[in-house]
């Protein structure tokens, strides 16, 4: 059934709440399926709001905007399997992007300064990834 023109309320979704959100976008599976699909929708979503400012310095990569989506624990395993890292359960464990110095000596101090916060604040630190990069389109 529909109010106003809007679809009924299901799941998470209630028209009541239903505005312009300019710059914005959110794809979902309602039904919480995780899927690839909803990635590559994502990225298609920023090209699309490119008049909204969902741009970065680049037209390649839309380095600036952003997704947020759930962590792809399976992915997450097999790198850090392959480092010798052992993961907690999923959902008991976070995954944060750092870009850091490239020199030496600041990279370190910087590394620490990252493993002696989580340590201060209760977390246990689990290893560092370094994330495959292409700068040929930059």
């Amino acid at each position: 059934m529909r109010t106003n023109g809007m679809p009924a309320p299901q799941g998470v979704y209630d028209p009541r709440y239903e505005h312009d959100a300019c710059g914005v976008g959110f794809l979902v599976h309602i039904d919480g399926k995780r899927t690839h699909l909803i990635i590559e929708r994502s990225v298609e979503v920023l090209k699309n709001l490119i008049h909204r400012g969902a741009i970065g310095g680049d037209q390649a990569t839309s380095d600036g905007a952003g997704l947020l989506f759930q962590v792809p624990d399976e992915f997450f395993r097999r790198e850090c399997r392959a480092l010798g890292l052992d993961l907690p359960p999923a959902g008991l464990y976070g995954v944060g992007v750092f870009f850091l110095p490239r020199r030496e000596e600041a990279l370190k101090k910087c590394r620490r300064l990252v493993e002696e916060t989580f340590r201060e604040e209760g977390l246990r630190f689990l290893g560092w990834r370094e994330v495959p990069t292409d700068g040929t389109i930059l």
